[in-house]
């Protein structure tokens, strides 16, 4: 049984056995890349909703772990398919589930709980096999404190650096030596995806990535040629100490952040944030990119905006969301630094977005990398 903030109260099926969990719930539109989904840290503290109805039918694989856990605190959808059929699935999502603790729910009417969600927003709620009692669940779920001022990074973040080095991390406190790769980038972890790492070095970038709370003069002697800010949960605000980290790297080195990291940059450059109604979510939101007017699909998981009008003069806009006009992008125009609010690793979601990579590639090559 779910319990809403708002009162309701809906009754599904659990795939994965007993179990309870809280959280804020939210809806994902994508038709696939429920593992993606599922493994990436963004998502820590939420209960997902899946919109498209049969999940389960293409199984999990080792290949496509976007971090090395599961970070939703339950997956719930209208139909689970127990039988995978796809020649790379090693398991099913249940057994997938069931090896993280991660509550499975189906049977839901996903497209009633979506409509709630885009009417009230997204909210606090309470699943349960065991507390079947709907008002009991409803005042547990408002009585949960929600994401709002917390410090979410702190639970995903990387205790200590490591390289990434072909496919997979490796304990390092420094750039590795020797290779081919011209380009030396600090990676800020605030709940990184493996995506974002393997482009990189696909694109001869040697990256060290350093927990999020990791100084600005420690960032520096590490004399990276470029810095990267990962995607991340939860409200940027609340995230202690990294602003003022990244507040003193501005003019240092070029600065490329995604998601999360792009939030904390608009605030490093003295900006607020705002809560979404009920997020952006999905491998199918519209973007315009206001230099050419190319309009880009694209991967998105976020409940927070920065806020365009708080932004100083010396900070141009350059993408906005065609859905509902939010700032999806900008960039400095003084210093090498950019940022968009989506994903543009793909992992979920469309390629169309990936040259953003190319364009931080070419931003350490004007300042001499590489040379």
């Amino acid at each position: 049984m779910i319990g809403l903030e708002d009162g309701t109260i809906i009754t599904g099926e659990s795939f994965t056995g007993p179990g309870e969990a809280v959280g804020e719930i939210v809806f994902n539109t994508s038709m696939s890349g429920y593992q993606e989904i599922l493994t990436d840290p963004s998502y820590a503290g939420q209960l997902v909703t899946m919109t498209y109805p049969l999940i389960g039918n293409y199984g999990v694989n080792d290949e496509d772990m976007e971090s090395n856990a599961v970070h939703p605190r339950a997956f719930l959808m209208r139909e689970y398919r127990k039988e995978p059929s796809n020649f790379r699935a090693t398991a099913t999502l249940a057994e997938f589930l069931l090896k993280f603790n991660i509550l499975g729910i189906e049977g839901i009417d996903t497209r009633m709980l979506t409509r709630i969600i885009r009417t009230s927003g997204a909210m606090k709620a309470v699943i349960s096999t065991e507390d079947l009692d709907g008002d009991s669940l409803v005042r547990r779920a408002r009585d949960w404190p929600g994401l709002v001022g917390r410090d979410m990074v702190r639970g995903v973040t990387v205790d200590t650096p490591y390289a990434w080095i072909g496919t997979g991390p490796q304990a390092s406190a420094g750039f590795p030596a020797g290779g081919p790769e011209k380009f030396k980038v600090v990676a800020f972890d605030y709940g990184i995806k493996f995506n974002q790492l393997r482009i990189l070095t696909a694109r001869g970038c040697r990256v060290q990535v350093v927990p999020a709370t990791t100084s600005a003069e420690e960032v520096l002697a590490l004399k990276p040629d470029g810095v990267f800010l990962s995607n991340g949960p939860g409200d940027p605000a609340g995230v202690a100490g990294v602003v003022d980290n990244v507040r003193k790297l501005l003019g240092r080195k070029p600065i490329f952040g995604i998601c999360l990291g792009h939030q904390i940059l608009g605030l490093a450059f003295g900006g607020t944030t705002y809560k979404l109604k009920f997020g952006h979510r999905g491998g199918n939101q519209p973007v315009k990119d206001l230099a050419t007017g190319r309009v880009e699909i694209t991967a998105q998981n976020h409940g927070f905006c920065v806020d365009p009008a708080s932004l100083p003069a010396d900070v141009a806009v350059t993408h906005i969301n065609l859905n509902d006009g939010s700032l999806e992008g900008m960039r400095h125009m003084k210093y090498p630094v950019f940022s968009v609010q989506y994903h543009p690793e793909h992992a979920p979601g469309p390629h169309d977005a990936e040259y953003l990579f190319d364009r931080f590639i070419e931003l350490m090559k004007q300042e001499g990398a590489g040379d």
